[in-house]
């Protein structure tokens, strides 16, 4: 079975909570003259989908983020400003 990104996943379940919402509010003849307002409820029940029930997806995004976070190579100020200063000094030949 294929393993699909933490991230991927994440995004789609959000996706999935703003316009399952927002395609049953465009059924009302009501929102169909004020879609603004039925995006605007779609967003706050996707919003509050969200922290209820996708806590375990965004638990595994937060956890890859902070891996990539981790093992990424970091660069100093100081060590930039060595290798300049490096490469401004006169050299003896």
């Amino acid at each position: 079975m294929v393993k699909l990104p933490p991230v991927l996943v994440f995004t789609v379940l959000r996706l999935l909570a703003f316009l399952v919402p927002f395609g049953v509010m465009m059924l009302f003849p009501v929102f169909r003259d004020l879609y603004w307002l039925a995006a605007v409820f779609a967003a706050l029940i996707g919003l509050s989908l969200s922290v209820i029930f996708f806590r375990k997806p965004l638990a595994a995004v937060s956890e890859q983020v902070e891996r990539r976070r981790r093992t990424s190579t970091v660069v100093r100020d100081e060590d930039v400003e060595d290798a300049a200063a490096d490469d401004i000094a006169p050299r003896d030949v």
